[in-house]
């Protein structure tokens, strides 16, 4: 078996993969923040590492791999968006994680073994933050905050490769005269008087709730242990938060590595520029989705990138993805997939998931429908039969199949008739309505263009 090759953040090196237990995997991804629907930039990153988990799985057995994705559900924003909506935080966190969940399954991205909420483990946050105190790694300052000190750290920033006047300087660093030194980050922050009290928690610190980083490095140790495999984000997570949580970690366990593997995801882009509301191409899942694109077209387009690069999401992206999935459910046609994935595509996805690489791949497999098929579904693609794949989808403002299927058969009847400007009409219709017909000795066919 070819081995599994990443590149690990961490050591700026591509590394053959070994489990620290062999035969048994364990990933931490970090997930959403519920308080709105997910973008295309929280969809990129559950996409690649979901590439991660289906290799996984395929090498290891699903039984040996243990994925966690967590779901933060008390936060800043949430608590902002919660007044200002008027919803009270468990009803708009709740909402918000299915709705999640809802936009990962229409992306064919696989259910993790665990799925943790931050609510579920502030004791052992609050457990991690009084070992951190007592080991001289944390104070409480003189406004309440509870802050993790930096320089007691000599090796800090080994991950994003900061200096401390780099640290200081960057981003989410509150400069503030209770800090020992500027570059010391909250562990446990008082609740404030206008914030709901569903929002706060008891602590030895008085009511509050938890810093950002602390959640992450308290779930993973909960159910990972100490040190585990392989931990997954995007790449704007490098600092402060990864950082922040290697340096609780560590800290706390004194042990010398967080994650053995970091692997990080590269920006996403929109038409050439950072998504953002202000330029008007910020898009969420389900804003596609409701335009009419496909799950599975979405899916390829995100994966047609190498995972550590930028990827610019264009309109023409999508074009080219749609019509390569059209491609293959042609040259597939519904044959029974090959029980084994082919040699070549398995090799591509164990090279530091190089799924453009796989996909290209694909592409030579079109004269094999079987092993086609199960190429391209062990990359989550091909999840539909051909019928469905040409004659479903579209948007809500779109034909049912049956009101097309009503359609062709009065165009036929009015041919019989000799009524050709009614065949005439209805097949205008359908192409305006973006159906392809295809006429043969045995009938029509059809499917959305």
């Amino acid at each position: 078996m070819t081995d599994i090759r990443l590149t690990n953040t961490l050591t700026r090196q591509v590394e053959v993969f070994e489990p620290l237990v062999a035969g048994q995997v364990g990933v931490y991804l970090c997930g959403p923040t519920v308080y709105d629907l997910a973008h295309l930039g929280n969809a990129r990153s559950a996409v690649n590492f979901d590439m991660l988990h289906r290799l996984l799985r395929h090498d290891f057995g699903v039984e040996n791999v243990t994925f966690v994705r967590n779901i933060t559900d008390v936060d800043d924003k949430i608590i902002a968006r919660s007044i200002e909506s008027g919803k009270p935080i468990g009803e708009l966190t709740a909402a918000s994680t299915q709705d999640y969940l809802d936009d990962l399954d229409a992306l064919s991205v696989l259910g993790v073994t665990n799925m943790p909420r931050a609510t579920e483990y502030i004791a052992e946050m609050i457990a991690m933050i009084e070992v951190l105190i007592a080991k001289g790694h944390a104070y409480v300052a003189s406004d309440g905050n509870v802050l993790f000190h930096v320089p007691s750290m000599p090796d800090y920033g080994q991950l994003s490769r900061r200096s401390q006047d780099d640290i200081i300087a960057g981003a989410r660093v509150e400069i503030s005269a209770s800090k020992r030194d500027a570059s010391d980050f909250v562990l446990w922050k008082p609740k404030k008087d206008d914030e709901p009290a569903s929002a706060a928690f008891e602590s030895p610190w008085g009511l509050g709730r938890p810093g950002w980083h602390i959640e992450c490095s308290a779930m993973s140790k909960s159910i990972l242990g100490d040190v585990f495999d392989i931990h997954a984000g995007g790449n704007d997570l490098i600092f402060p938060h990864h950082e922040n949580e290697i340096a609780q970690s560590r800290c706390a366990n004194e042990s010398a590595h967080m994650a053995k593997t970091w692997l990080h995801n590269g920006m996403l882009m929109v038409e050439g520029q950072k998504m953002s509301k202000s330029l008007g191409n910020f898009f969420t899942v389900r804003d596609l989705l409701g335009q009419g694109h496909r799950g599975e077209t979405l899916r390829l387009a995100l994966l047609s990138g190498h995972y550590r690069a930028p990827l610019d999401f264009t309109q023409a992206k999508l074009t080219e993805a749609k019509n390569r999935l059209d491609s293959w459910y042609r040259a597939w046609n519904g044959a029974t997939p090959a029980t084994d994935v082919p040699a070549a595509v398995l090799t591509a996805v164990r090279d530091d998931l190089n799924t453009p690489q796989a996909f290209a791949e694909i592409d030579t497999l079109k004269g094999n429908p079987a092993e086609l098929a199960a190429a391209a579904q062990f990359l989550g693609l091909l999840n539909l039969s051909p019928e469905d794949w040409f004659q479903g989808g579209g948007s809500a403002d779109d034909l049912t199949a049956d009101a097309i299927d009503a359609l062709i058969v009065e165009r036929a009847d009015a041919k019989k008739s000799k009524n050709f400007g009614r065949a005439d009409e209805i097949r205008d219709q359908l192409t305006e309505a973006g159906v392809v017909l295809e006429d043969s000795a045995g009938g029509t066919t059809w499917r959305r263009g």
